[in-house]
């Protein structure tokens, strides 16, 4: 018997995987909206993150156009400010999270042998929440209300005595959920990588991808309540005059900065750490050969997890704040190479153990690309934590270049590389070799030419956010040069969507196969529901150590096969050793999870523009819509076992701590931890800068007070 394979084997009727199609197909019509299945939604959700990152690139070239030249009045100071701002806003909130997310639930569920992820309204919340959302925040930019404080947001200039328009609150506002929106995604792929594996696959067996995109989802738990904080005590004193950041009134300005950066630098991590797995999944396939140090590269990443939170400091070395407070940022800003250069030396062994010498196909292109200008990219952020440098250097052009390397670099790259290696197991169609070459080098080129003269010029005196600038300061050909590798850059996006759409034909009837030979259990031959069975999984790298396991699982021969609840489930596995535990039956497609975005959206966005009344009605829709949607996700205990396959017998339903809803809900009570946290902080650090102003802690009770209760 092969390794992994159910006992006893029996073919299937044909019958048995028709039903089981019928039951997972995509509604039609208007109704094609209320989708839930994850390859839908997070192919939705790659469209809409790669739209915010056109529209972000198109503001980058608008600003690049102005800076050309020397006394430029192409764009004036006002509109200026709204471009920067709203660039590195789309960028960062509406791009770079979002996307990695929604690769994470296009590719899990089929990575991870499951049907689906375990919560699927919820995914379908957290994607109308962020297009409807973001969708509405992009198009103040032709009104005229896009906000124009920096993508950072630092008051007192985003004070209401400094911009009392509504700018400011619609970044507050609309971001703030936006976030909440990401949170939730977070718990739905922490839930699904720890419950929803195949049976077999421990914690030791899993993709690095999974494990990767583990670390994220605590990552954005525990990091994204503070921006959360922030800009609600931000909107509150913009609202009712509250003295949280007005030092005249004993708030601290710098209070926003702890806040922010609290969220801002793991955020970096946040995007970069997915990035590196695609790359751990990438150059195995490329080359034949398991990733070297999967262990190490596991270690490498949970490091990583947990220094990032040790560096926001990083971010505030110009502000006054005392020595030993930036030492210890600056050597935490050093030590986090550590484990990055950890996991760069096992993609470089990895390439140089391969068994054989493969052509240089576009996947890996992109991958030799990210080496290179990440690698550049974190030089200069060594640089920048050396605090008698960065006293130079801050607020430069010199730190734009260093942002550009490492997110380009570090997340752009890999991103492409990922689109052009998954696109056979999501098209029927590849992407084209010779386009994906022309789009690697135009990027390539551009990225180094736009961006490394901002190194010079930064040196030179430049600084950040001038919307302008003199002749006499000799920037203008650095800029010139800048803004002819930014156009590069744009030609080398526009060639990759001619190939896009060229090439993507998303079918229900079969995609291209697994084009590169991989491992993985994402390119087994999947339909609507995905794979036809859910697999025993015996190693890493079960394609390559299982012979016959895609032809097996096709078949029917493992857990499964059919649908034996008579609508959508998948299977609920232990946490550590992937053992088999229950059955979940899966909701299907519904408007509840639509409109409830369409309502927690609308409350948020019209709270902006003062429409109270309006806005509580939203607020209602959101909040029936939810308990709707929520009330029929639980049936209760009223089936019997059922027969999964290989004469295993599994309940369909699962209460208290073995259940994956009571895990999710211990999820939610850390990130409400977390904002009791970002509060606690926010309350001492006042405390101590205006101590006339902010009452002293009230004293704890004594332990007989509890011993009383």
């Amino acid at each position: 018997m092969k390794p992994g394979m159910l006992p006893n084997p029996l073919p299937r009727p044909d019958g048995e995987r028709e039903r089981l199609e019928r039951i997972w197909r995509r509604p039609t019509g208007w109704r094609a909206i209320t989708v839930v299945n994850n390859n839908y939604i997070g192919l939705l959700y790659i469209g809409t993150a790669l739209l915010f990152f056109l529209l972000a690139g198109i503001l980058a070239l608008l600003m690049r156009a102005q800076l050309a030249v020397p006394d430029n009045d192409l764009i004036g100071h006002a509109l200026y400010n709204q471009l920067f701002t709203m660039h590195g806003t789309v960028m960062m909130f509406l791009f770079a999270v979002p996307a990695v997310e929604a690769m994470a639930v296009l590719l899990l569920p089929n990575m991870l042998g499951a049907r689906d992820l375990p919560f699927p309204r919820l995914s379908s919340y957290a994607y109308w929440a962020y297009a409807i959302g973001g969708l509405v925040f992009f198009c103040s930019i032709f009104t005229g209300m896009a906000p124009d404080g920096g993508w950072f947001m630092y008051p007192p200039l985003t004070s209401s005595a400094y911009s009392p328009a509504l700018n400011a609150d619609l970044w507050l506002l609309g971001i703030g959920f936006i976030e909440i929106s990401a949170i939730a995604g977070a718990i739905e792929l922490a839930i699904g990588i720890l419950r929803t594996r195949a049976p077999g696959m421990t914690l030791d067996r899993m993709p690095i991808f999974a494990w990767i995109m583990l670390a994220f989802s605590g990552m954005v738990i525990v990091a994204f309540p503070a921006i959360i904080v922030a800009t609600l005590l931000l909107e509150l004193e913009r609202a009712f005059g509250l003295p949280f950041f007005i030092a005249g009134k004993g708030g601290d300005p710098l209070l926003w900065q702890h806040l922010f950066w609290l969220f801002g630098h793991p955020e970096v991590y946040i995007i970069f750490l997915p990035a590196a797995g695609m790359v751990s999944m990438i150059i195995p396939a490329m080359t034949g050969r398991p990733l070297v140090g999967y262990r190490m590269v596991v270690m490498a990443v949970v490091a990583t997890s947990f220094l990032s939170f040790g560096l926001w400091v990083h971010h505030m070395f110009a502000t006054g704040i005392p020595q030993l407070s930036l030492s210890f940022a600056s050597a935490a800003s050093m030590a986090v190479a550590i484990p990055t250069g950890v996991q760069i030396f096992a993609w470089i062994a990895t390439i140089a153990l391969a068994p054989r010498l493969r052509p240089i196909q576009t996947p890996m292109l992109f991958i030799l690309g990210f080496f290179f200008i990440f690698v550049l990219g974190g030089l200069t952020g060594v640089m920048v934590a050396v605090i008698p440098f960065d006293w130079q250097a801050h607020d430069s052009y010199f730190i734009v270049a260093h942002l550009h390397y490492v997110l380009v670099g570090g997340m752009v790259f890999p991103l492409f590389g990922a689109f052009y290696y998954w696109m056979p197991a999501v098209s029927a169609r590849p992407m084209s070799e010779r386009l994906g070459r022309w789009t690697f080098w135009l990027m390539f080129t551009g990225v180094n030419v736009a961006f490394f003269p901002m190194h010079m010029v930064g040196l030179a005196g430049m600084p950040r956010r001038v919307y302008t600038y003199a002749d006499s300061y000799g920037w203008g050909a650095l800029n010139m040069v800048s803004t002819a590798g930014a156009y590069l850059i744009a030609a080398g996006v526009l060639v990759f969507l001619a190939d896009l759409a060229r090439n993507l034909r998303p079918s229900v009837a079969g995609n291209a196969g697994n084009v590169w030979q991989a491992g993985t259990l994402e390119w087994l031959p999947a339909g609507v529901a995905g794979p036809r069975s859910v697999p025993v999984v015996a190693s890493r790298e079960p394609l390559w150590d299982q012979p016959g396991l895609a032809a097996d699982v096709e078949a029917g021969h493992y857990y499964l096969p059919g649908a034996p609840t008579g609508g959508r489930s998948t299977l609920v596995t232990s946490a550590i050793e992937a053992r088999p535990q229950y059955v979940l039956q899966l909701p299907g497609p519904g408007w509840a999870p639509v409109l409830a975005a369409l309502g927690t959206a609308g409350f948020f966005l019209l709270l902006t523009v003062k429409m109270t009344t309006l806005a509580a009605l939203f607020g209602l829709l959101a909040i029936v819509m939810m308990l709707r949607w929520m009330w029929g996700s639980d049936p209760g205990a009223t089936r019997d076992p059922v027969d999964i396959g290989g004469g295993l017998r599994l309940p369909v339903y699962c209460a208290g701590p073995g259940s994956h809803s009571w895990w999710a809900m211990a999820m939610l009570v850390i990130v409400c931890a977390s904002i009791f946290s970002a509060l606690l902080f926010a309350y001492f650090f006042l405390w101590t800068t205006s101590p006339d102003v902010w009452p002293a802690p009230a004293a704890l009770p004594g332990a007989d007070r509890p011993a009383a209760c």
